[in-house]
């Protein structure tokens, strides 16, 4: 498993999967090991999977300062894995609660990304705003569900 030292010297860890063109992903959670993505759904036929571990996760270390697992932190961790690996641009993934990262990155770094991509994204990736009302709204479209009744209980107490 490869590492890299990241801005503030944390050794961070990422592992390979695949052959073609790089894709670097960001595990979502928040703060969970890459390992779940496994191969991104057969992926893995075409692209070079680049999984970051996130630091305090998985195969990284734990960083000295609680401070830097912020997300604006997070994305100088992207930036110094994309100079380790020596690409001029990425094609970035972030899943789940990492889509705020990548996002984050993409903002910060928009000529470093050749592709964004944000699969199952927090809505604050996105910019939007969830209310109370949009997630009744969501859960009430599967109302014919047999498990709907035991759900909105649960969304009740």
């Amino acid at each position: 498993m490869p590492t890299f030292s990241a801005y503030d010297g944390t050794e961070l860890a990422y592992h390979e999967k695949g052959d073609g063109e790089p894709l670097l992903c960001l595990p979502g959670g928040p703060m969970r090991a890459s390992a779940y993505l496994g191969d991104l759904g057969g992926l893995t036929a075409h692209r070079h999977l680049i999984l970051l571990d996130l630091r305090g996760t998985g195969d990284s270390a734990v960083p000295d300062d609680p401070a830097t697992y912020r997300c604006d932190r997070l994305v100088d961790d992207v930036e110094a894995l994309r100079m380790h690996l020596g690409l001029d641009r990425v094609d970035l993934l972030g899943h789940s609660a990492s889509g705020n990262i990548a996002t984050l990155y993409a903002a910060r770094h928009p000529k470093r990304v050749r592709t964004l991509v944000l699969v199952a994204p927090a809505t604050q990736a996105l910019g939007l705003t969830v209310t109370d009302r949009d997630h009744r709204e969501a859960a009430a479209l599967r109302a014919d569900e047999p498990w709907y009744p035991a759900a909105e209980a649960a969304l009740d107490a």
